[in-house]
């Protein structure tokens, strides 16, 4: 039974189920939402994993999706601390992860993202995290801004291996 979080206007928020639901439109979507950052230069992983990547990558997460007529329109996953590995601060007890964070492109700007991440944000509160940090490209001025807006702040650079760019890591104070 899928568990709706959030319902607005024609939108609905709610987990992903990988046994109910489809991993490769939840794959489409994060690749279509990263087409942009692909676009500008940027090597996400999310431009061009497939279906087994997007599995791996939830699995032991709580993934989110965002939905309109049924269709998957956005996603956002979330690590317990402890759990992201790579970067020192994502290593910090109490320290929580976003990742795989996408709208397509035509529901962006209108406020879906933003209500997710408020989802998130919320619902690792009530569980005692008491940060939340994600990652974007080090040249994502965009994203970097829509974070910093949000009350993120700049905490480490990192270099996964498997991007063209250096990341930086920005976490908020939940508690």
């Amino acid at each position: 039974m899928n568990k709706q979080l959030l319902s607005f206007d024609d939108f609905v928020v709610r987990t992903f189920e990988l046994d109910e639901d489809n991993i490769d439109e939840l794959t489409y979507v994060l690749n279509s939402a990263y087409k942009q950052l692909d676009e500008m230069g940027f090597r996400y992983l999310a431009t061009h994993q497939d279906s087994s990547i997007t599995r791996k990558r939830i699995l032991g997460a709580h993934c989110l999706v965002g939905l309109k007529n049924d269709e998957i329109i956005s996603t956002i996953t979330y690590s317990k601390p402890g759990n992201k590995k790579g970067s020192t601060w994502y290593e910090t007890e109490g320290v929580g992860a976003v990742e795989q964070f996408g709208v397509l492109p035509s529901y962006q700007s209108i406020g879906l993202g933003a209500k997710m991440l408020s989802i998130i944000e919320s619902m690792v509160k009530d569980e005692g995290v008491d940060e939340l940090a994600l990652d974007t490209a080090e040249g994502a001025s965009h994203l970097r801004s829509f974070y910093t807006k949000r009350g993120y702040r700049m905490i480490e650079y990192v270099d996964w291996g498997v991007t063209n760019y250096r990341s930086v890591v920005m976490s908020k104070k939940l508690n």
